[in-house]
């Protein structure tokens, strides 16, 4: 009996058109294994059986009616918990929207039921996407499949981890300086951050605005393509919408070619502060692409150094603007202060926000507000938004050289539970390598390129595209995997350690 858990989205979509099962069976098999196994995972925050099959239903009998239906109809996703869900609580990892129950849809959800796709829950993230390890959730953390002793990144490690675990064969994630990607990385997966405006944000909790970007979570280089195709394109909801078609990214995904391919090896990007195992593993994939036809070029982008530091004040300054809507007084959590009797509406706010927001949370939001502050705009926010002009700068010299960037994703494999907690900024490090393409707004993947020899964990292969041309991503990371799937004689989850077996063997 096939174990629907264990395909690709391509390959269950290709049995549901074929008529060898049905979305009902596949639904019930993938809540079956998140039943099972959650519990040690904690992927999901809340669980939609019911809403899923509900859809898988649907699905079924419009198939039987002979009726057109979308490429990934019937397949089920899973969404992260920073996208509103109509009918089904959306909290972003906070205690201050525990309980909210949307009155609407995200557009990208919209996107999701349009194509019949059933979905089952909402995952676990870090406090409203601010974190690197999905530590920072108020609901708990989640862990790593391949040691649950390990963080499996952030923010959107829910995402990462139920499709690793086989809990979902597809996710949505979103990605605000690597959330998508460096996930991916740590997790042995496939995460894609789409050019900035490529998919919409209507619904999406802003953490900062002109950063944040939805894209998908997966176990392969073509439903990561699949998935972009549903969710991309253009939202007169979302006034940062591109008015453009989606790129040919499934096309590129099913026809990877490097042949000619001038690629981009970044200076900044590749050597002091990376795991060796990790850097290792990045040289050995730069070669296969060479092996298969690509040219090699090292480039240098200087600012990229600054980076780290000018996304440290871009995003906590619109992250305090953004996180000022949660006052108390319209919706989500109230809380009245003790031994008052008649509150003002400050010590309320106060009240809330002290009882409502996490310690990841209240830091960002008081540095963001700082450096807004009058006297200190110009010294902080204004300087970081130079730097981030030139990073732009330089991804546009890069690109004029080369077709496509690649650095490692991550410089680590997964770091431990609480390793990073009571250091800051040695979890802020673990962006390094994914914060420059959110200020530039140009789009990444990250695929799996093997396990570092250190500790037999899972590391991370970049690719970077300038904006709009996000098909390029897919031709060279299509090309990459098949080279490493050739050379492991499975995708790299078959590698996962007997430790484990019990979770993802």
């Amino acid at each position: 009996m096939t174990d629907y858990t264990r395909l690709t989205a391509a390959e269950i979509a290709d049995a549901l058109a074929a008529g060898d099962t049905t979305s009902v069976e596949v639904t019930q098999a993938h809540l079956d294994r998140i039943a099972e196994i959650d519990g040690d995972i904690h992927a999901f925050l809340q669980v939609d059986a019911d809403g899923a099959l509900a859809t898988a239903r649907s699905v079924d009998a419009a198939r039987a009616a002979g009726e057109k239906l979308a490429p990934l109809a019937g397949v089920p996703i899973a969404v992260k918990d920073v996208l509103a869900t109509r009918g089904l609580e959306t909290t972003a990892g906070s205690k201050m929207l525990q309980g909210w129950i949307p009155p609407y849809d995200a557009t990208v959800v919209a996107k999701l039921r349009a194509a019949g796709m059933p979905i089952l829950g909402k995952t676990n993230m870090d406090e409203f996407a601010m974190g690197s390890s999905t530590e920072h959730s108020a609901y708990g953390p989640t862990h790593n499949p391949w040691d649950l002793d390990r963080t499996p990144g952030g923010s959107g490690g829910g995402s990462s981890a139920a499709v690793a675990a086989f809990e979902a064969p597809l996710a949505i994630g979103t990605d605000t300086g690597g959330s998508i990607r460096q996930p991916a990385a740590v997790t042995g997966t496939v995460g894609t951050k789409p050019t900035y405006g490529g998919v919409s944000r209507y619904g999406l909790i802003a953490l900062a605005s002109s950063l944040d970007q939805a894209g998908p979570c997966t176990r392969s280089v073509l439903d990561a393509a699949l998935l972009h195709e549903v969710i991309g394109g253009h939202d007169v909801m979302d006034s940062t919408s591109i008015d453009a078609p989606v790129p040919a990214v499934v096309e590129a995904a099913r026809h990877g070619d490097v042949s000619g391919m001038r690629i981009g090896v970044i200076k900044e990007i590749s050597g002091d502060g990376f795991q060796p195992g990790v850097k290792q593993l990045f040289e050995e994939s730069v070669q296969l692409l060479v092996d298969r036809g690509a040219e090699v070029v090292e480039v240098s982008c200087p600012s990229f150094e600054k980076g780290l530091a000018a996304y440290y004040l871009i995003l906590p300054s619109e992250a305090s603007s953004n996180l000022a809507r949660f006052d108390a007084m319209r919706y989500g959590l109230r809380v009245a202060p003790e031994g008052v009797d008649s509150p003002s509406a400050e010590q309320v706010m106060a009240a809330t926000r002290e009882a409502g927001f996490g310690d990841e949370v209240k830091r960002r939001v008081i540095l963001g507000t700082y450096a807004l502050s009058a006297g200190y705009y110009d010294a902080y926010y204004g300087q970081a938004q130079k730097v981030r002009t030139l990073i732009a700068r330089d991804f546009a010299a890069a690109y004029e050289k080369v077709d496509v960037l690649v650095t490692p994703t991550a410089p680590t494999t997964a770091f431990k539970l609480g390793e990073k907690l009571d250091d800051p900024m040695a979890m802020y490090l673990n962006d390094v390598a994914t914060i420059p393409a959110n200020l530039a707004g140009v789009p990444g993947i990250s695929i799996p390129n093997g396990l570092a020899a250190e500790d037999g964990l899972p590391s991370g292969f970049q690719i970077l595209a300038p904006a709009t041309k996000d098909e390029r991503l897919y031709r060279a990371a299509a090309v990459l995997e098949a080279a490493l799937h050739d050379k492991w004689g499975a995708p790299i989850l078959a590698q996962a350690p007997a430790l484990t077996a019990k979770v993802v063997g």
